[in-house]
């Protein structure tokens, strides 16, 4: 798999070099494929991305001297972004239910009549 474009943004974001950022993605890429079992879900971009930046940060506060100052909220960022990302789907989901429930109910209402 392509290293991700957000790579070098984290890189820098995180306070380590590209190099080293990209031997973690590919720690991360291999973790995540043994535990999806796959490569090409979703389930494993997202599991390799979690972990990614995991390591990323714990590699770059373990440095001593930073180009940079690290910032530690990139994990939090990436989480957050997610979840507005789905709220969506969810909302939806949840209006589909709520018109499902609404025909049916009309449907055992307007029953045919004897």
């Amino acid at each position: 798999m392509k290293a991700p474009k957000i790579l070098p943004w984290i890189a820098h974001k995180t306070g380590i070099s590209e190099d080293l950022a990209l031997k973690l993605w590919r720690r991360a890429a291999g973790e995540a494929e043994e535990m999806t079992g796959c490569c090409d879900s979703s389930d494993y971009y997202r599991l390799a991305v979690e972990r990614f930046i995991d390591l990323s940060q714990a590699e770059g506060n373990s440095l001593l001297v930073r180009e940079t100052p690290s910032v530690t909220c990139v994990f939090w960022l990436w989480r957050h972004q997610s979840r507005i990302s789905s709220m969506h789907l969810l909302a939806m989901q949840n209006v589909a239910r709520l018109m499902q429930s609404g025909v049916s109910k009309l449907l055992r209402i307007e029953g045919p009549a004897v």
